[in-house]
């Protein structure tokens, strides 16, 4: 395998799509330290695990010898990205903005080299541009062509209301490809249109269009819906050790295989004999007791994932699990079995009614962890211990 194919291999691999592959190589090949921009709007003070699966590709890129702009979107923050949502987003005020700021600079270097990256302000070029400036950025596009964007073509359809200052966030977004004379921009599958304006923009400057990279969208603790702050079902890498640990654990086994994927830093080949493994017998919370102890020593140190999972043990002991606990062994439905109706085949419950209402309320537990996503599901050759209530317990195996 060539120099360039190598490069192109690690840099593609965990990716959605990149348009173009061909283009990125030339690139490549042009052997200079390429501009690669990827922005964040500071709409919450934490980066989560969501963000780093866009900061490890990032990193990838800087050990190849090229430079990262990490682009606040202080601006554009205050505009509110319309991607993906269904009615017009409350911007954030400049205090807000701000804050938020300060913190991401703080975690980014979790990640990131700091001699390889610079953190960049859109508000730096994007102020400047003024109401003639605006203006002018506005004619380089049509309505037509902003309502090929999926989520502002559902809300039409839909006769949902789309404020104009909507239509101008993918705009300045793509202005800042313009600013930082970008090679590559990463971003997430939501952010596609937007990338694409950026191409668009620069050939209308007279630069060559930037490489787009996206990356798949890492989905929450519960397993359905994307990872988000204000959904509750995120980890922040600024989190505890003890919490990142326990909320790692509490992830479902399916889910378990897409961390692993998008997050850890294991070779596929590994990953794969892991899940080998657990087809062979070995009891899937062990397999995870690794993706955790990994994420916690990369973002707090080794010691600090020992001590973590030494705790998550502990504490897992003090729930008093009964010796003479049922033992039992269930078939999968397909390839996996819902919590509730896991809870109703192992006599925990008398209806899988009964079941959502306790899950709702905290009162089922899985290998001593709290759950409360009545979605999780458990995939053929798991093993676990549930407990309903104080006394409740079943180890369960579904085959």
């Amino acid at each position: 395998m060539t120099e360039f194919a190598e490069a192109i291999a690690l840099l593609t691999h965990g990716t959605q799509e990149v348009l173009t592959e061909a283009a990125l190589e030339d690139k490549l090949k042009e052997r200079r330290p390429l501009r690669i921009k990827a922005g964040f709007d500071p709409t919450a003070p934490d980066l989560h695990l969501g963000h780093v699966v866009l900061l490890n590709k990032l990193r990838q890129f800087q050990e190849l010898g090229h430079r990262v702009y990490f682009l606040i979107g202080d601006f554009t923050g205050m505009i509110g990205d319309p991607s993906g949502k269904s009615a017009t987003r409350k911007p954030l005020t400049k205090d807000e903005v701000a804050a938020n700021a300060a913190t991401y600079r703080e975690q980014v270097f979790r990640v990131l080299d700091p001699d390889a990256t610079e953190v960049v302000f859109n508000s730096t070029w994007t102020t400047s541009l003024g109401a003639e400036g605006l203006i002018r950025l506005a004619a380089q596009h049509t309505v037509a062509r902003m309502l090929e964007r999926d989520d502002f073509a559902r809300r039409y359809q839909a006769q949902q209301p789309i404020a104009i200052h909507e239509f101008l966030y993918p705009l300045v977004q793509g202005h800042d490809s313009v600013a930082l004379r970008a090679d590559v921009e990463l971003g997430g599958t939501d952010q596609k249109f937007n990338l694409l304006v950026g191409r668009q923009l620069q050939q209308a400057a007279g630069q060559a269009p930037q490489v787009v990279i996206t990356v798949p969208i890492l989905e929450g603790l519960d397993g359905v819906q994307k990872m988000s702050k204000s959904l509750g079902n995120y980890v922040a890498i600024a989190d505890p050790p003890a919490a990142m640990f326990g909320k790692l654990m509490s992830i479902s086994d399916h889910l378990m295989w897409r961390y692993y994927d998008l997050l850890s830093e294991r070779s596929p080949s590994e990953v794969s004999r892991l899940q080998a493994s657990v087809v062979n017998g070995v009891n899937p919370r062990d397999i995870k007791f690794g993706l955790a102890g990994e994420l916690v020593t990369r973002f707090h140190g080794r010691g600090a994932a020992a001590d973590a999972q030494r705790e998550f043990i502990n504490r897992f002991q003090r729930g008093m699990v009964p010796e003479d606990m049922l033992e039992i062994s269930l078939s999968a439905q397909g390839s996996r079995l819902g919590l509730p109706q896991l809870l109703k085949a192992a006599g925990l419950v008398a209806s899988t009614s009964e079941a959502l209402r306790l899950i709702a309320q905290g009162g089922v537990r899985v290998d001593g962890e709290r759950v409360n996503d009545a979605h999780a599901d458990f995939t053929a050759g798991c093993s676990h211990v549930l407990q309903v209530g104080k006394r409740r317990f079943a180890r369960v195996r579904v085959v």
